[in-house]
């Protein structure tokens, strides 16, 4: 417990186990087992779309209560093809977190994911709601059109003026009316020395507007061409595609699917940028005000934030007592 009585993170600890997985389509996808074999399982969503799973993600769980699997989605991380776009949707990641359950004999787990993470979770809860026991979300993210447009077009620009003249510096003025599938043209594009400029200035944008207070470190990630290039391909990838939902409210509508699961934990930060509060506040509605909802005064998006990572700690020490 810090001074501010926010909690912190479990100890590092390594995996126990790691695979490398075929799951059809030329993709094989990397997973890692640890904290307590015969443990509760829970299964960690990463962001992005390609964001790749990270070793801290595994110190927001007791590791003597937890089984903890981590894997990196299609593309991502030490998946590969690296960056590969063929056969990467939000349905075909739905079905891969599905082949991981079964391949590591899980009956029911619950599921953490923030940003496209929660995308995913509310996604993969909804297609297989028999195998959620619980759902801890984080920075709510639909995919809808307006939340898009809000990051990628206008809206956070207001707030980050300085830090959106280089975001569209690199789209000529003619093509910004869509910015989004400027970017596309050019991240799945041919120019291999545009496409990693490109997907520098993507990732520079949302890592500098991810937390309340800017993070040198996650600007110099941005830097690295191969987390970077895998992020803004396959985030735009999705983007630009609509999240491969059938229709823009698709997740909102079909919540019907898991109103049964009583234990939703949904953490928010107030000042998120990337995924303001009302893509959160509009999920909290539509399941009734049955979820736990804390909004954290002092955070924006990123999980790092010492307010978020209490509440998600939180989230998951009180899920330790689930019987499943």
């Amino acid at each position: 417990m810090s001074a501010n009585n926010y909690r912190e993170l479990y100890p590092p600890i390594e995996a126990y186990k790691i695979e490398f997985l075929e799951v059809g389509d030329g993709h094989t996808l990397y997973v890692e087992q640890s904290g307590n074999p015969k443990g509760k399982p829970v299964v960690v969503l990463h962001g992005g779309p390609g964001g790749g799973c990270e070793p801290f993600y595994r110190q927001y769980f007791d590791p003597s209560v937890y089984r903890i699997i981590n894997f990196d989605q299609r593309g991502a991380g030490k998946s590969t093809p690296f960056a590969s776009l063929h056969c990467n949707t939000t349905w075909h990641l739905v079905a891969d977190i599905e082949k991981i359950r079964n391949h590591l004999g899980i009956s029911k787990w619950l599921v953490f994911g923030g940003s496209w993470g929660s995308t995913l979770a509310i996604a993969y809860a909804e297609t297989h709601p028999e195998y959620v026991v619980g759902l801890v979300l984080r920075g709510i993210f639909m995919l809808r059109r307006k939340e898009l447009l809000w990051f990628y077009q206008e809206g956070a620009s207001f707030v980050f003026p300085d830090a959106w003249d280089k975001y569209v510096s690199p789209i000529p003025l003619v093509e910004r009316g869509d910015l989004i599938s400027a970017y596309h043209r050019r991240l799945a594009g041919e120019n291999e020395e545009e496409k990693l400029k490109c997907a520098h200035v993507w990732t520079t944008w949302e890592m500098t507007t991810s937390r309340l207070h800017v993070d040198a470190a996650a600007i110099a990630r941005a830097q690295n061409d191969k987390f970077a290039l895998a992020f803004a391909r396959i985030e735009c990838h999705y983007f630009v595609n609509g999240g491969f939902f059938r229709e823009d409210e698709q997740l909102l509508k079909d919540l019907h699917k898991i109103k049964h699961i009583s234990n939703i934990t949904i953490v928010q930060g107030r000042y998120d940028m990337v995924c303001p509060a009302i893509s959160a506040w509009e999920l909290y509605k539509a399941l009734d005000g049955k979820p736990i909802l804390d909004i954290v005064p002092d955070a924006g998006h990123s999980a790092k934030e010492p307010g978020i990572t209490s509440k998600l700690i939180e989230a998951t020490d009180r899920y330790r007592t689930l019987d499943y």
